[in-house]
């Protein structure tokens, strides 16, 4: 097996720093889209450049749910030539950022052993259950400092040993997603530390393997690799690759900050010398937190649920996840399979605009919003269930899924600032969900505070600002945000409508 502690790596960073212009390749995943990012540092600025857009939503073979990684992989194969025919063969560095806690396993030979199972697979029903009668709740909080979802890689490893797999015996690597990819590209395998912390299997204090807490679940250490810190150069692309693409075979292949909020949150536009700020990165998933210096591991954090996911530049973001676009992706998925139609995420925003404001909220804690059959009908089922009005057009029902995110950020962000002791002064918003605007100014009028939506590509700025660091092309994460500062122009919302947002708060049921 060649992992990255047998390959110290590429260059010495003194072969860029002299370089005016670095040029880097983000792969950014998502779990319904990738994008092949070209970025290119010049003059203290950074611009993108989408080469390579394509599917990546999942597949169901046999009743189980999973990535289709060879298609994924291609997909990335020809970003890469894309890139080649539109600026030529040179880059600086080439990394991948994905969603957290899937795996694919890994063979001694090298081979993959199956597609990664998707984390909305049905299989890891129930072991959150069996996992508790091996370790208790709170002392399972207690050594890894992650939030409980039903999906993270711990428990989905506990499905293969309690399903008594024999891929878990064949195989010798655990590999997350972003270094499965990155293994694919430079044939080096290793274990970034953000993704690596999103497995609910790390030590936050340590920032290893706990390995105590391994063996008393029985999950078997071997599969696992020392984590590496994000900005760890893994190697020069693979030869066969490289000559298969055209891209130069020395180009560097990077261990960015491969989970991709860790990627986004290292884009927020923020100095480290202002107001207290916190972060919302919208998207699938809606992921509301702070960046701190070092894990916040309590009792009081247990009861709300808080996680303590790896940074970069050490940091920690102490943040929640919160089903996000999600609700609204699935009603479009929906919609479309019934009709056969094609729906405009921008058309469908206006509908709910056009809606009457605070007629019906859902709970988005229920469990029932991970994969329901039918989105919409799920929502009216919730509404009825709770007493309110049934929303009936697609214009009430995405009104009553952005106006139900908009509450649940106002109560986290208030218990975040509970937990932290703070009173948050404006909330930065990053990624995707940026581009509803309908969406932006109701977390605003909710929160009471101002939002600066921007920049929505954060994933890829993060991803590429991570190989910057790595090449010596950025003296650290301070120095990127200043290029972000200087690169981006994020919108303001200043909330013009609180006080009815705390009336209908106030007579929720």
């Amino acid at each position: 097996m060649v992992s990255v502690e047998d390959n110290p790596g590429m260059p010495a960073e003194e072969e860029h720093i002299m370089k005016d212009t670095h040029r880097f390749l983000a792969f950014d995943l998502g779990a319904e889209s990738g994008r092949a990012v070209l970025g290119t540092l010049q003059g203290g600025r950074l611009s993108l450049e989408v080469v390579h857009r394509f599917r990546t939503e999942g597949l169901t073979i046999l009743g189980v749910r999973q990535w289709d990684l060879a298609r994924i992989y291609e997909e990335i194969c020809q970003g890469l030539r894309q890139c080649v025919r539109l600026h030529g063969p040179d880059l600086d560095g080439i990394a991948v950022d994905t969603w957290g806690v899937d795996f694919g396993l890994v063979a001694s030979d090298g081979t993959v052993l199956a597609n990664p199972r998707h984390y909305r697979d049905k299989a890891n029903d129930g072991m959150q259950e069996y996992a508790f009668a091996k370790v208790p709740r709170p002392e399972l909080y207690a050594a890894t400092g992650i939030q409980f979802l039903p999906f993270n890689s711990v428990y989905q490893l506990l499905g293969y040993a309690r399903r008594q797999s024999p891929l878990l015996d064949s195989a010798e690597s655990l590999l997350l997603m972003g270094d499965l990819f990155g293994y694919l590209l430079s044939g080096v395998r290793s274990c970034e530390y953000t993704n690596a912390s999103t497995t609910q299997m790390l030590d936050p204090y340590t920032r290893t393997w706990n390995r105590e807490l391994l063996d008393k679940l029985g999950i078997p250490k071997r599969l696992l690799l020392n984590p590496v810190m994000p900005g760890t150069v893994l190697g020069p692309i693979l030869p066969e690759l490289a000559e298969e693409t055209g891209v130069n075979p020395d180009v560097p292949v990077i261990a960015t900050a491969s989970h991709d909020t860790a990627s986004a949150v290292a884009a927020v536009p923020a100095a480290s010398d202002g107001e207290a700020w916190a972060y919302l990165s919208s998207g699938t998933w809606s992921l509301l937190g702070a960046e701190l210096d070092g894990p916040h591991v309590s009792d009081a954090s247990l009861a709300e649920d808080f996680t303590n996911e790896g940074g970069v530049d050490g940091t920690i973001r102490f943040l929640k996840n919160i089903f996000g676009l999600w609700l609204v992706q699935e009603c479009r998925r929906s919609w479309e399979k019934a009709d056969g139609s094609s729906l405009d995420y921008g058309e469908l925003t206006a509908q709910a605009e056009a809606a009457a404001p605070f007629v019906s909220f859902i709970n988005l804690d229920d469990s029932r919003l991970m994969a329901p059959d039918n989105m919409p009908a799920l929502i009216q089922t919730m509404c009825k269930e709770a007493g309110y009005p049934v929303p009936e057009s697609r214009g009430a029902l995405i009104r009553c899924a952005l106006e139900s995110l908009a509450v649940k950020y106002r109560t986290t962000l208030r218990k975040l600032d509970g937990l932290l002791g703070r009173e948050t002064r404006v909330l930065h918003i990053i990624g995707g969900g940026v581009q509803n605007k309908l969406l932006c100014q109701m977390t605003a009028d909710a929160c009471g505070i101002p939002v600066i939506a921007g920049p929505v590509e954060a994933t890829a700025l993060g991803n590429i600002g991570v190989q910057a660091m790595a090449v010596g092309a950025l003296s650290g994460l301070e120095d990127f945000r200043a290029v972000i500062r200087e690169s981006e122009q994020p919108e303001r919302y200043e909330p013009v409508n609180t006080e009815a947002w705390d009336r209908a708060i106030a007579t929720m049921k």
